[in-house]
């Protein structure tokens, strides 16, 4: 029986995905095999060494701590492109909104007071005030082309947008599936200096912190649309504020209140509704259930952000699973100490991630504690599973 810990409320239809006759689910759950969470901070949390996995529901691992868990050997999954349907059409609702000047329009409206003819009377002597702009022909810059970045930048260019990208690390899946017509640029200066509304699909990294401040604002065009769902810290907020003071930049849109942004009359904050859709909800927890079950029964990993990629078929036998430092020799130490001990090896992976690496060997004989310690003791290994 697998026992799985949440810290979050988790969609009904991720946990679902976990039998009930093979794991035991809830918030309360001691010495768990796993952590399923959202949006928890983990980073004071006293982790137990129980602990073989931890699956966040979401894209984003601000939030938990990704190196210390690297160290003993645990991959943390997440739920890439899950939510992206939900974010791409927070953007476009975002550039709308900025565009036609609708919040500040509404805001307007709703103040308005009087009899019907006194507000008509209002509304017409008022709403030139609010005159927008449409967005075909204008140029969105998209920096992040991964699973949200290419639907954003399909769906602008099918409305008529001219579309430039940046990202030099574009996987050959999202360059496949983005349209042709969407331009390259060089570099985030490049893309920045053409753009009339820009938008970021980036973690937020130390390559990503104040990704615009105040020197690069200066070298965009005037009246420029801001448009940040990604994390807090990409923009330089203070920067933005005296730029709109100065009419460089016309309206920023975010999905992270704050005091400096919450009342600014060019500014429209949002309560972090990125992927608040019961849709993104409910995929991105299949998505990361489904990763953890894999890894838990299998070995497998998918969507880990730090460790490689690694599947192998199960063989009916007995399955090695080591985590390990990336160093010379790991795979002839295992291979060898498997063989001392009597082991036939069926199939066997490895793959390899910066510093980390990991290792599925298949046997078909019982692999005994003594041989596991062995194993165990090799200098770089983090951890050691043995599945039957």
């Amino acid at each position: 029986m697998y026992r799985i810990l949440t810290l979050n409320n988790i969609s009904t239809a991720g946990l679902e995905r976990l039998p009930a006759d093979k794991y035991a689910v809830g918030d309360a759950i001691d010495r768990p095999d796993a952590i399923l969470l959202r949006s928890f901070n983990m980073h004071d949390m006293e982790i137990p060494a129980s602990v073989k996995a931890v699956g966040r529901a979401g894209a984003g691992v601000n939030n938990i701590p990704v190196d210390k868990l690297s160290q003993r050997g645990v991959p943390v999954f997440n739920a890439p492109g899950a939510n992206a349907n939900a974010v791409k059409e927070l953007v476009l609702a975002g550039m709308l909104m900025a565009a036609r000047n609708l919040v500040q329009g509404w805001e307007f409206a709703h103040n308005l007071s009087g009899d019907d003819t006194e507000i008509s009377r209002q509304v017409e002597a008022g709403k030139k005030q609010f005159a927008g702009m449409e967005l075909p022909g204008r140029t969105l810059g998209v920096i992040g082309l991964g699973a949200i970045g290419v639907l954003v930048a399909n769906a602008a260019h099918a409305l008529g947008m001219k579309v430039i990208g940046y990202d030099p690390d574009i996987t050959v899946q999202s360059a496949w599936q983005l349209t042709a017509d969407v331009e390259q640029a060089s570099s985030v200066d490049d893309l920045l200096s053409q753009v009339d509304f820009v938008t970021f699909h980036v973690p937020l990294v130390e390559g990503t912190r104040h990704m615009i401040n105040a020197e690069r604002l200066r070298t965009m065009k005037d009246n420029v649309v801001l448009l940040n769902f990604a994390r807090n810290g990409i923009i330089d907020d203070e920067a933005v504020v005296a730029a709109m003071a100065q009419g460089k930049v016309y309206a920023y849109v975010c999905d992270f209140p704050g005091n400096l942004l919450k009342n600014h009359p060019r500014v429209i904050t949002l309560p972090h509704l990125g992927a608040s859709t019961r849709e993104a909800e409910e995929n991105c927890a299949v998505m990361v259930a489904d990763e953890v079950r894999d890894y838990l029964e299998n070995g497998n990993i998918r969507n880990a952000v730090n460790f490689p990629k690694v599947y192998m078929k199960r063989y009916e036998g007995y399955r090695l699973c080591v985590a390990n430092a990336n160093v010379p020799n790991m795979l002839g130490q295992i291979s060898t100490t498997l063989a001392d001990a009597g082991h036939n090896i069926v199939d066997m992976i490895n793959k390899s991630r910066g510093q980390l690496a990991y290792t599925l060997v298949d046997v078909d004989s019982v692999i005994g504690q003594p041989c596991i310690d062995k194993i165990a003791a090799v200098k770089g290994v983090l951890s050691v599973r043995v599945l039957d």
